[in-house]
């Protein structure tokens, strides 16, 4: 073969006999294959792991170790089990046949052989070997592609999980946000109402407070006056009969009645500024300490008109269990909110549990709001707990309580954010704890724990 023609492959020729090592080497060089001769098993097996051809014509019997025993150590190998094994041997017996490729042989050649024969069955099983490589090297390149496409697949997977995850938190944040908004602007527009009608009154009340006095003193005064007329002149007749008619004496009694009502009204007033005060009392940058009975008291004030009777129903009836509990530092402003929405609430169930129901059938089991207040007793929180014993709430609804946009009020009448925004407010702002406990038929309580 020229040296400086390429090879079409390399072949490795393993036979006992000189004679049939030297031909088959001349046959497969001249045809120009690049052949590698061996005597010997041992030392074709150790040539081959060593170094792997593209081919193997393997004698079967040889001294030493024979071709079933070197194929079946070279397809044991990792490096060389795919290389074609084409058993070459003088024995013509089917048993000899089929145990050739039992032990991995891929073709069997009879001695004597023919050259033709030869070099068809070499070509043909090089040329499957190398589609074979071919295929198993475009599977790997595939497998590969596929690996780094799978990655990529993944990598993306990943970044659009953290993105939804993002996209998930940004909208937590943006639920949050918006209730602050709301709860703030709220409690802005409240506030600033309530302080204004407080400071209104204000101003009208210490004038009518001024002049009660002033109005009492000059009726004694004229009084005074006119017993005085009385017993140093002679009137008239007609005058003394005038003054008789009159009774000075009831109206100066009735009067004083008058006056003594006209300053409980105004004191009553101005009890109603001081808890619109309270009620609407603006929040500072920090926490302050506040007197949580006050805020539920003022919040109780704003209510009253609810709980009055009315030709429906006989008034709601509430019952403080106030405990014995120190000041909190909070923002007592929200928390007057908190309140609002719970008492509120609780008015409503009481209110749909009447429906249906004769103004004298609700009398025999009169609508009732309980607020408790104590000292925890291992944290030293406070709990406040407002109860009624209203409809109550089915587990379904109880469960989304206090979820953004949740609301069991008809159409228009609820926004599903009053809830919402008292969890907020326990929870987020004070770092406490807001729960439910509902039994349909019965009543609902909402336990509030603020930590001081």
């Amino acid at each position: 073969m020229n040296a400086d023609s390429m090879s079409l492959g390399q072949i490795a020729v393993v036979d006992d006999t000189a004679a049939n090592l030297h031909l088959l080497c001349n046959l497969l060089e001249n045809a120009g294959y690049d052949v590698r001769p061996f005597p010997r098993g041992a030392i074709a097996l150790e040539g081959i792991t060593y170094s792997p051809p593209d081919l193997i014509l393997l004698d079967i019997q040889m001294p030493e170790m024979n071709g079933y025993d070197i194929c079946e150590k070279l397809k044991s190998n990792e490096s060389t089990e795919n290389i074609p094994v084409i058993f070459i041997s003088a024995l013509n017996e089917t048993f000899d046949k089929v145990k050739a490729f039992q032990v991995g042989g891929v073709d069997y050649i009879t001695k004597p052989f023919q050259a033709e024969e030869v070099l068809v069955r070499v070509a043909t099983h090089l040329e499957l070997y190398q589609i074979k490589r071919q295929l198993q090297t475009t599977n790997s390149i595939q497998a590969e592609q596929l690996a780094v496409q799978n990655a990529q697949l993944l990598h993306l997977n990943q970044s659009l999980q953290q993105a939804n995850q993002q996209l998930q938190r940004n909208y937590e944040k943006l639920k949050q946000t918006q209730l602050q908004l709301i709860q703030t602007e709220k409690m802005a527009t409240l506030g600033n109402l309530v302080a204004g009608v407080a400071h209104e009154i204000n101003n009208p009340i210490g004038f009518v407070e001024g002049n009660i006095r002033a109005a009492f003193e000059y009726l004694q005064d004229l009084l005074t006056i006119l017993s005085l007329y009385a017993e140093n002149t002679s009137p008239p007749e007609s005058i003394i009969s005038e003054i008789s008619d009159l009774d000075p004496k009831f109206i100066a009694e009735d009067f004083r009645q008058l006056m003594v009502s006209m300053e409980k009204g105004c004191e009553r007033i101005r009890k109603i500024s001081i808890s619109l005060r309270i009620f609407s009392r603006k929040d500072t940058a920090s926490k302050t300490e506040f007197n949580l009975h006050e805020g539920i008291d003022s919040t109780l004030l704003i209510l009253k008109y609810r709980l009055k009777a009315n030709k429906d129903r006989p008034a709601i009836e509430v019952v403080k269990n106030y405990g014995n509990i120190p000041p909190v530092k909070c923002y007592a402003g929200q928390l007057n909110q908190v309140f609002m929405n719970l008492l509120a609430n609780a008015i409503d169930a009481l209110d749909e549990s009447n429906e249906g129901k004769v103004f004298e059938e609700i009398e025999k089991r009169p609508n009732c709001i309980t607020i408790s207040t104590e000292l925890s007793s291992s944290d030293n929180s406070i709990i406040v707990r407002i109860s009624d014993n209203g409809v109550g709430m089915p587990k379904d609804v109880k469960a989304k309580i206090f979820q953004q946009g949740f609301t069991t009020k008809g159409v228009g009448k609820g926004t599903g954010l009053g809830m919402a925004i008292a969890h907020q407010i326990v929870t987020e702002k004070h770092g406490g704890q807001i729960s439910c406990d509902s039994t349909v038929g019965q009543g609902t309580i909402f336990t509030i724990i603020i930590p001081r």
